[in-house]
């Protein structure tokens, strides 16, 4: 999630047309509105435990904000909300969000709680993360913020599960943007990104199962989405959650691609080998600005497939969450250079 410092179908109801048509896939209209925390993000500059680290790297953080990022690069103008604190630590996450190509003007500055930071760090041979960001400032995401008129001219509105979990102020501004865009025919995603560092499994399935019938598309890793679903299988998860309203249920996969269902058909993709592999965090939010963009332009399911696993098979090359993403142009190359992984 970190961004690092440096110089005739049932869908057609909907603006941005979630069908799957076939052809070349258009260019994008609307806007991307996406809404969530970003905070902060300290990690050691050298592969050593954060106990003996002497120099940590400051960057920012934060899942709706890299899927923004990932989005405008790929030409979608887009549109981030959330709230951060009016001390030096907020103005950093707004200036690097913005700097990006993201419209951050509508980032509610709150003098009265902090910016969320939090620390990532190597222990035992995996990736640890530790948060500090209780009492936030966009822990108190009011959904009286969100205007109707922000949905007018809106293609997609993209959430995420980690909002629902920060605060009930956080859930509700997530159902009240759902009821928004559903009155201004605006296309619903919703990524599970369960993190259940902050909450339990039986929490994130009462505020996020009531959520599924107004989806669009439904996102999530292959564990998320047995988790969420008390599926034994994969292929019974996707079902299952199928039946409780997306259009399309997608599991992203990691290195072994993405599997989707609609209409109780399956599809797949098997991925991208990457040149070289950095740093895999921030690749499941490339994946769903991918799969999204091409979805949303009228591409073939395995088409919006391929191009999401591509993008996030760009996001691995590199340090930090964001700097992989590719521009549209470098996309359209490296789908026919990078070979895609044995089924």
């Amino acid at each position: 999630m970190a961004l690092t410092a440096r110089g005739a179908s049932p869908d057609q109801g909907r603006r941005g047309h979630l069908g799957p048509v076939h052809g070349a896939v258009r260019r994008p209209t609307g806007r991307v509105l996406t809404l969530g925390e970003t905070m902060v993000l300290l990690h050691p500059v050298d592969p050593a435990p954060l106990r003996t680290a002497r120099r940590l790297g400051l960057s920012v953080a934060g899942a709706d904000s890299n899927f923004a990022i990932a989005m405008a690069r790929l030409g979608w103008p887009a549109t981030w909300l959330s709230a951060v604190s009016t001390d030096p630590l907020g103005d950093l996450v707004v200036e690097m969000v913005g700097a990006e190509g993201v419209d951050v003007s509508l980032v509610r500055r709150d003098p009265d709680h902090p910016t969320g930071v939090f620390f990532k760090f190597p222990e035992a041979g995996q990736t640890r993360v530790r948060y500090y960001r209780s009492g936030s400032a966009a822990s108190h995401f009011n959904p009286d913020w969100l205007a109707p008129s922000l949905f007018e001219t809106a293609a997609l509105l993209h959430v995420n599960g980690v909002t629902c979990a920060l605060s009930e102020s956080c859930a509700a501004s997530v159902v009240r943007a759902i009821a928004l865009a559903h009155q201004h025919n605006v296309s619903v995603s919703l990524d599970l990104n369960l993190r259940l560092q902050l909450w339990d499994l039986e929490r994130a399935r009462t505020a996020l199962t009531p959520l599924l019938p107004q989806v669009d598309v439904l996102l999530g890793t292959e564990e998320e989405l047995l988790a969420l679903s008390g599926g034994a299988t994969l292929d019974e998860a996707l079902t299952r959650t199928a039946a409780q309203g997306p259009r399309v249920v997608v599991a992203k996969r990691g290195e072994r691609g993405a599997v989707a269902l609609t209409a109780g058909e399956r599809k797949d993709h098997p991925g991208f080998i990457p040149p070289v592999v950095v740093d895999t965090v921030g690749a499941g939010d490339g994946f769903a600005a991918g799969f999204l963009s091409a979805h949303l332009s009228g591409a073939t399911l395995e088409e919006a497939l391929r191009r999401g696993n591509l993008v996030g098979a760009a996001a691995v090359t590199a340090a930090d969450d964001v700097s992989g993403y590719p521009t549209e142009a470098q996309l359209e190359a490296w789908l026919t250079t990078w070979p895609t992984a044995p089924r």
